[in-house]
């Protein structure tokens, strides 16, 4: 077995408005694992990302993440149902199936784009190494 194993891969998340952003993603359902005066970690169930306390509008508008989930209709839902669009201004776009994936786009307070969404029938299953 090799000793070159990995434990986990974190993007770094750029907030112009830090307390906005860290409020915004736990509106969105993640919790706030920690946080100091640069960066927060937000998790939701085993996956996360670093929030960080810096801001430069070329990188965060062409910044994109992509969250896998079991169920894209009941997150859609949910940020329905928090009102994220009206508080945030966060311009998501209800669902739609695009090959073998279902997802949605939403945009947060900094203008980092998110694809939120689920494989669908017909999509290959991952390669166990």
């Amino acid at each position: 077995m090799s000793s070159l194993t990995t434990v986990e891969v974190k993007a770094f998340v750029p907030a112009q408005d830090f307390a906005l952003s860290k409020q915004f993603y736990q509106d969105l359902g993640f919790d706030l694992a920690w946080s100091d005066d640069h960066l927060a970690e937000l998790r939701h169930g085993d996956s996360s990302f670093l929030l960080q306390n810096f801001y430069n509008e070329e990188h965060a508008g062409n910044f994109m993440m992509h969250l896998l989930v079991n169920d894209v209709d009941a997150w859609w839902h949910h940020v329905q149902a928090q009102g994220i669009a009206t508080k945030y201004g966060a311009k998501p776009q209800p669902p739609e199936d695009h090959g073998s994936m279902r997802d949605f786009v939403l945009v947060d307070p900094t203008g980092v784009l998110w694809r939120i969404g689920q494989n669908i029938s017909g999509r290959r299953e991952p390669v166990s190494p």
